[in-house]
């Protein structure tokens, strides 16, 4: 398969992951460590890696994003750059909307400009985020309008930073021929998932037996993506040259259902006695997220394989295995 020969040609690299001790670049790390020369640079405000069996090939660079003299010497002799290194969940954005705005954005730029001096960057993929789209994405494309919501909001300062981020990444692609490939991540979930997401914190209550928590009506429609199909994406971006210049979306449409439906799909799969509650929500949401993934399809050969039955059970499987797993 196309996707498979795509994968493989990953051999003998430098390759970056920003972020790399977090979820999604975690797994990014174990599937090309092996036959690859691969550095991590983070400042581990959350480890996955420390789940990671197999450390071969990697090197860990502790840092901060902020930090340019760091990320200077990070990309040093560098052929493939991924850049996950962000601040993310509603919860903490909402909390510390600055810091959300310096680490995307200032962080990105610093990423960009110790990057634009280096002879040796043969890719740089940026990880972005669904919700660029604003509040209502049905089927959305790459060529469809981002939108955001008030200023007055602090849950926007995340899409509002990856969105400024996405226009720089571009520019530099633009102006100073950057090698970029832009992905407009849909919700992905999985093992070894950290944070806010709603299917890591449904998981974790129905194996303990706890209350699973849905804010407002649970009404809201999302379309869940497993990682091992988010990284087939991204390992696609990384390797098709047609990919260099564009941002593409990374999801599962044929996956989309309510938040409620979803918490009580994970209770009947996960065999829980765990009662779902509902709570009163303060904080502005996204209502409806399922993306249009035909530029994947046709630019990648991008396919996902993992329904959402297949994947909540892996999911399950895997935090039973470490109940210590945050």
């Amino acid at each position: 398969m196309k996707k498979i020969a795509h994968i493989h040609a990953f051999r003998d690299k430098s390759i970056l992951i920003t972020g790399g001790a977090g979820f999604i670049g975690s797994h990014i790390m174990e599937r090309l460590a092996a036959k690859n020369h691969v550095t991590i640079y983070d400042n581990f405000s959350r480890n996955s890696i420390k789940y990671c069996t197999n450390l071969q090939n990697v090197r860990i660079a502790k840092g901060n994003i902020l930090s340019k003299s760091k990320l200077k010497r990070a990309v040093k002799d560098v052929g493939i750059i991924f850049h996950f290194a962000a601040i993310a969940g509603i919860h903490t954005v909402t909390k510390s909307p600055l810091m959300t705005m310096q680490v995307n954005l200032i962080g990105t730029h610093n990423l960009l400009e110790a990057v634009n001096k280096s002879e040796s960057v043969e890719r740089m993929i940026y990880s972005s985020t669904s919700e660029v789209y604003g509040p209502h994405v049905f089927l959305g494309s790459e060529l469809d309008r981002t939108t955001q919501g008030p200023i007055n909001e602090p849950r926007w300062a995340y899409a509002t930073s990856k969105l400024a981020a996405e226009h720089l990444v571009r520019s530099h692609f633009l102006e100073n021929n950057l090698p970029v490939v832009i992905l407009r991540y849909f919700n992905i979930y999985g093992p070894r998932q950290t944070g806010e997401g709603a299917v890591h914190n449904f998981v974790v209550n129905a194996i303990k037996t706890k209350p699973l928590i849905v804010y407002g009506d649970g009404l809201e429609v999302r379309s869940w993506c497993y990682i091992d199909d988010a990284v087939v994406g991204t390992l696609l971006s990384a390797s098709t040259p047609k990919a260099i210049g564009q941002a593409i979306n990374i999801g599962n449409p044929e996956t989309a259902t309510t938040v409620t439906t979803l918490a009580k799909t994970i209770i009947q799969i996960l065999g829980s006695k765990s009662r779902i509650l509902l709570v009163r929500k303060r904080f502005t949401d996204v209502e409806l997220q399922i993306p249009d993934i035909t530029l994947a399809m046709k630019t990648l050969g991008y396919r996902p394989q993992v329904d959402l039955l297949d994947g909540i059970t892996k999911t399950g499987e895997w935090y039973r295995q470490y109940p210590e797993a945050p």
